[in-house]
């Protein structure tokens, strides 16, 4: 989606996919909408035990003495994609359904999350749960960080987690020229070759870009392509008129 010219280039964009970890992004959102009526929610430290720790739970696993602040899970969540952080941000919003409620409450019909982390990334072929598509995660992830649905201090703060983001840079972020600014957030599976990315993408000289790329095989052991990802983002910009790389 070209923010400037209103163009759009998609290509099964209407399909579901599998969310994976890309629900993290919407989640922090979510949080920082709930910020806007809690004040001192994201300085909340929260409390966990051993028993919170799931894999892959980089950040969270290193302070199991002290606990982390709301804020902090937040980050963790969308910028190192820390599962136990996600469960724990889960759990304060009322779990799965508690954010599914809050995309609804932006426009978004079809985003669903069902599950926890890691139950979620089954990606089983024809179910629904936890699955949204291209097109809702590019119109959901523009009205948070360039549109109205959250205020301008938390909408900088949802794009400068996305900016800060640590794990995509062989997917969107490799089709676009290092001077660039791109915030993201993906997802991996781990079967079905699934995995995805969505991204706000920032030209030198013209409106932003946001974009979401979403990939799957048919069978559960096929490996996911990081390339394709950035393949299909390189195809996407050009079909909007924009020089990547």
């Amino acid at each position: 989606m070209d923010t400037g010219s209103g163009a759009t280039v998609s290509y099964r964009a209407e399909e579901r996919f599998p969310l994976c970890s890309s629900f993290k992004g919407f989640l922090a959102a979510a949080v920082l909408a709930r910020s806007q009526q809690q004040a001192g929610l994201l300085d909340t430290p929260i409390r966990y035990g051993k028993n919170a720790l799931v894999p892959w739970s980089p950040i969270s696993e290193k302070y199991l003495t002290t606990g982390m602040t709301v804020a902090e899970l937040s980050a963790a969540a969308v910028q190192y994609s820390d599962n136990a952080a996600a469960n724990l941000l889960l759990k304060e919003l009322g779990g799965p359904a508690g954010l599914t409620a809050f995309m609804r409450s932006i426009g978004d019909t079809t985003f669903r999350l069902d599950r926890w982390e890691l139950e979620l990334n089954s990606a089983i072929p024809g179910d629904a749960r936890d699955t949204s598509s291209p097109r809702a995660v590019t119109e959901s992830l523009q009205k948070l960080t360039l549109g109205s649905a959250l205020a301008a201090p938390q909408r900088q703060q949802f794009v400068d987690w996305l900016k800060g983001n640590t794990t995509g840079n062989h997917r969107i972020r490799a089709a676009v020229p290092a001077d660039w600014a791109v915030g993201d957030k993906t997802g991996t599976c781990g079967v079905y070759g699934t995995a995805n990315d969505y991204a706000v993408v920032w030209p030198t000289g013209r409106a932003p870009i946001v974009l979401a790329v979403y990939t799957r095989a048919p069978n559960k052991d096929d490996k996911h392509s990081e390339a394709v990802i950035a393949a299909a983002a390189r195809l996407a910009l050009e079909g909007l008129g924009v020089n990547g790389q």
